[in-house]
């Protein structure tokens, strides 16, 4: 069996993504699962998908603050 390795980038994204969702949680008290539903629901994964490279940047709070924002931009609780 072959086995394929990854390259840095998707295992950097990777790693920020299982790293940001837990944080998100964490911040507005919900658990790791219902963290990922709102966030798919409300667009917040679809940001973090494509802008994970300069949210990855910044300092976690404001990293989560602005996945957040956009969750609110697109319907999700204030």
């Amino acid at each position: 069996m072959a086995t394929q390795a990854i390259d840095k980038a998707t295992s950097d994204k990777i790693s920020f993504m299982t790293y940001i969702v837990p944080a998100f949680a964490d911040a507005y008290k919900m658990n790791v699962q219902d963290a990922y539903f709102y966030l798919k629901k409300h667009g917040g994964w679809d940001f973090l998908t494509e802008h994970w490279w300069a949210l990855h940047t910044d300092n976690d709070i404001w990293a989560v603050r602005d996945i957040y924002e956009i969750c609110c931009q697109n319907g999700g609780v204030k």
